[in-house]
């Protein structure tokens, strides 16, 4: 029985033979593309359950594929891995900015690549109550179709910036620090650091609007979900 169906964009076909030989072998179902406008028309067709998208692609970039499937009502909540031969700080944060999930920095190692895949699986694929909706003032967080609304307007949200949000608004009025938002929200077995957690949170502040001010920093600590509007 086939794990996920994994969708890799990259211009490199050795690589892309490598990845396909040890994914499947690990039982996952493998499509692929070589450059960024067939990635996203593949991905907008078979609607894979994570996307890899290489950074480095010719004519449309994998910043920019990131940012297109993001922007698409079909494909926004799609779990994305950068797989990236930079290693700079700089451009990790900025693929986090537009909303990938993780990344990978070439040369990897096939274990360490399936392991990186199954842990965001994993954190972005927890079946949810059927009847759980969480009401805070105007943000309406509905778990079971996986849709955030702000003053009635819908939100577009990564997988990972979906768990962060609910998790806050699960624990109102408590602080947690960036270390206990990985545990609690993204999984133990996450590689991240305390910088991602801040992209993360940046970014969904800025996509519901008005509603981020539920989400505050506590200075030298972390972030907590504000118990109640103020007045």
């Amino acid at each position: 029985m086939a794990k996920g169906r994994i969708l890799v964009i990259d211009d490199e076909k050795d690589l892309i033979e490598l990845v396909r030989y040890n994914l499947e072998k690990e039982g996952f179902q493998v499509k692929s593309a070589q450059n960024g406008e067939r990635g996203l028309a593949a991905a907008m067709q078979e609607l894979p359950d994570i996307i890899l998208v290489d950074l480095m692609l010719p004519g449309i970039d994998g910043l920019e594929v990131c940012r297109s499937l993001r922007n698409h009502s079909r494909t926004a909540r799609i779990p994305v891995i950068m797989l990236t031969a930079k290693s700079e700080e700089s451009d990790r944060v900025l693929g986090l900015e537009l909303g990938a999930d993780d990344y990978v920095t070439k040369p990897f190692s096939p274990r360490e690549l399936i392991a990186r895949i199954k842990a965001v699986l994993r954190r972005t694929s927890t079946p949810q109550a059927p009847s759980d909706v969480i009401r805070r003032g105007g943000l309406i967080i509905d778990l079971m179709r996986r849709e955030v609304t702000c003053g009635g307007e819908p939100i577009l949200l990564t997988a990972t910036e979906f768990r962060l949000l609910q998790f806050l608004a699960d624990h109102p009025g408590r602080v947690f620090s960036r270390s206990q938002l990985i545990a609690g929200a993204l999984g133990r077995d996450v590689s991240v650091v305390d910088r991602t957690v801040d992209v993360h949170i940046t970014g969904l502040r800025k996509k519901i609007g008005a509603c981020g001010e539920w989400i505050e920093t506590v200075r030298g600590f972390g972030y907590r979900f504000r118990e109640q509007a103020e007045s």
